[in-house]
Formats: C-alpha cells, structure tokens, sequence
C-alpha cells in the first residue's frame, strides 16, 4: 500500500461550488482504476470546521505502484489537475497498516489527516528499537481508532525522507472525531475500486 496526496490552495475568495462540481462531474472516472485502492476527493472551505484556507486535496491509496506512476506522469490523470492548476507537489508514504472500520459499507462524509514529524527522541539510543516501540503504539491507536462507530477506513503511513508520519481517516461521520487531527475535510466523493485488496492490519 503507497499513500499519496497533493494539496491545491485556491484563493481566500474562490468559489468552491467549482470544485464541488468539478468532483461530481468527474469523479466516477476512477471508480474502477485498476490498482487504485481508494481515492477520497476531499476538500477544506475556509472557515468551516476550522480551515484557515480554501483547499482541494485529494488522497489515495494504492495497491499498485505501477499504477500510481502511470496516473501521476504516463497520462493516467494527473495532467489534468496540471492542465487547470499547475504542477502541485505530491506528497507520497509508504503504507505501515490499514484497518477497515465499522462503517466500511456507509457512503463517508467526512475524514481526518494527522501529519506529524517522527521525532529523534524516538530513538534515542540509536538502534532502532525506540522507533519500532513508536510505530507499534501507533499501530495500536490506530486499531482502536478504526474501532469507532463511524469509521470507514484508517490508514498509517510514513515518509523515509522527512521523517513524518500520517494517520488518515475516512469517516461516515459529518465530522471526524479523530481528536489528534491536524487537518479535517469534507469528503465529496470516494473512488474505491481496490478496497477489499487494501491490507488489513499491520503490512508485515
């Protein structure tokens, strides 16, 4: 599993009803991508549920690399979102766990981003142990946050390079009751063709 998401900040003043029809206009095109896990087409308004900014910021969960590749740079999409809004930078994390929540089969509303640096004081002895300790606890919250009533699917993963790791959630929810989130979103559409193949608990 290989998460991705690139994040388009559209001015203070831009209209978002744009996008939103811009999702419901296109957004079934990869409702049958083949190695696409999910894709939540998510956005945040400015002003609603705390967002400083007006946001579109698609995430996606990939079962297949090789077609993560062919959407982002061999036609597959993505040169429409460089068409309209230029080349945004992409964000990209290698998948540790996924867990499928309750609400698996409900039509999400909402979902939750917690994008954190992994700090040096996780290992501070520096075998290797100490970060191993931390992603095993995040494991276990993420269990139990995908335990919630409301759940649709959580995600972990992280990023080698900048040392940071996600927590995403999608929710059924209107609000995502994921305390710890740095970033709340509206989900206008999900895109899951490869769901059911996404791992289920720790990928090792």
């Amino acid at each position: 599993m290989y998460a991705k998401q690139y994040e388009i900040t559209l001015p203070a003043g831009y209209d978002m009803r744009i996008i939103r029809e811009r999702v419901a206009e296109g957004g079934h095109l990869l409702d049958d991508r083949a190695g696409l896990g999910l894709k939540a087409y998510v956005i945040r308004e400015r002003g609603a549920d705390g967002s400083p900014v007006n946001q579109y910021a698609p995430i996606y969960l990939w079962n297949d690399t090789g077609a993560m590749a062919h959407f982002l740079v061999g036609g597959g999409g993505f040169q429409n979102i460089v068409r309209d809004f230029g080349r945004p930078v992409v964000r990209h994390w290698t998948g540790i766990a996924c867990q499928a929540g309750p609400a698996r089969s409900v039509p999400p509303r909402a979902a939750s981003r917690r994008l954190i640096p992994i700090p040096h004081r996780a290992d501070p002895d520096s075998t290797g142990r100490g970060l191993s300790t931390l992603i095993e606890r995040e494991v276990e919250q993420l269990r139990r946050l995908s335990g919630h009533d409301g759940a649709h699917t959580a995600v972990l993963a992280f990023d080698p390079h900048h040392w940071h790791l996600l927590r995403f959630v999608v929710w059924a929810d209107s609000s995502a009751p994921d305390e710890e989130a740095t970033e709340r979103y509206e989900v206008l559409h999900l895109s899951a063709p490869g769901l059911g193949d996404l791992p289920e608990g720790r990928s090792w």
